[in-house]
Formats: C-alpha cells, sequence, structure tokens
C-alpha cells in the first residue's frame, strides 16, 4: 500500500485564505485542492509501512529549526519554463532553504524536477491572459508571518490535499491534524 504525500509550510489566516481565493479568480481550480502553502517536499507516493520512518525524520528536521519570519511581496513568474505565476519571498528564504534541505533528506531524498525555489504559487496552468492578470492584480501584495511548523499533507481520492499532522519548529513536536 502506498500514500501521495507532500510536505509544506501552510500560508496562515488570512493571506492564505486571499491568495487561495484569488487563485481560483484566475480561474486555476488546482486551489480547490491545494492549500496555500510554500513547498518543502513535492507531493510524491511513498510506502504506507514508511510512515513511522517518515515521521520520525520531519520531528527531527523541526527540532533542528528555529520558527522564522516570511514576508511575501509582489509577483514573479517561472515562463517561459512553466507557466506559473507566483509570490516570491523576500524575507525567510535562507530559512526555507535550510528547512528544505533539513526535510528533504533520509527517506524523503526524493528527485526534483526542477531546483528549489521558496514562493507561493498563485495560478498555475491557466491561459497566458490569466497569468498576465495574476502578475498585475497581485504585483502590490504585502505578508508578513512567522512559520513555527510544517506540514505534511496526504492526497484522496478527490485529488483533494489535506493535512495528516504537523511539526512544531524548535520542539519536532507532532499534532495530528
Amino acid at each position: 500500500m502506498t500514500m501521495d504525500i507532500g510536505v509544506a509550510i501552510p500560508v496562515p489566516s488570512p493571506w492564505g485564505d486571499e491568495l487561495r481565493h484569488a487563485r481560483l479568480g484566475f480561474g486555476d481550480e488546482q486551489a480547490r485542492a491545494i492549500p496555500t502553502h510554500i513547498t518543502l517536499v513535492p507531493p510524491f507516493t511513498m510506502p504506507r509501512a514508511a510512515r513511522g520512518e517518515v515521521a520520525d525524520h520531519l520531528a527531527a528536521a523541526a527540532a533542528a529549526t528555529r520558527p522564522f519570519t516570511v514576508e511575501l511581496r509582489g509577483t514573479a513568474t517561472f515562463r517561459p519554463v512553466s507557466p506559473v505565476v507566483f509570490t516570491p519571498l523576500v524575507r525567510g528564504i535562507a530559512e526555507c532553504e535550510q528547512l528544505e534541505r533539513r526535510v528533504h533528506a533520509g527517506p524523503l531524498a526524493i528527485e526534483l524536477q526542477f531546483p528549489y525555489h521558496p514562493h507561493v504559487t498563485v495560478a498555475h496552468n491557466v491561459p497566458d491572459e490569466a497569468l498576465d492578470r495574476a502578475m498585475a492584480e497581485l504585483e502590490g501584495l504585502r505578508a508578513t508571518f512567522t512559520v513555527d511548523h510544517f506540514t505534511r499533507y496526504v492526497s484522496g481520492p478527490d485529488g483533494v490535499w489535506r493535512p495528516l499532522d504537523s511539526w512544531e519548529l524548535g520542539t519536532g513536536a507532532c499534532r495530528t491534524l
């Protein structure tokens, strides 16, 4: 038996909700299934039997990382390589990169399609006009929040990504969600 998981930093309210709503407004239906987040480990399939080993690994990564501040500002794009508009981090980049290196190791050392670049997707796989609108409409976005945990998400049979559990930075304490 297997399960599809991903590990990410959830973007808290009100910004997470606002960005999810905006993403839907740009025609990106993936926002219905994917919570607003900063990816640490992209979706992949793992054996259910490894769930405990992965949890122990994530607890160690969280314990070794202190809480930090993230600031999102404006918009950028991965075009022409990928049809994505995102909100870049202007603060917290190094901390996200360090946390990603800790998490993306051991039982989660999967091969990545692209080099790691912390960001929040606001439009993906929509027509160019919608990508352009996302760039323009969110250009003035500013959001600052404290990252004090990260979450393991699991994809259900309906394709919706739901939080499974999360780990507190600095302690490694786990909460089942």
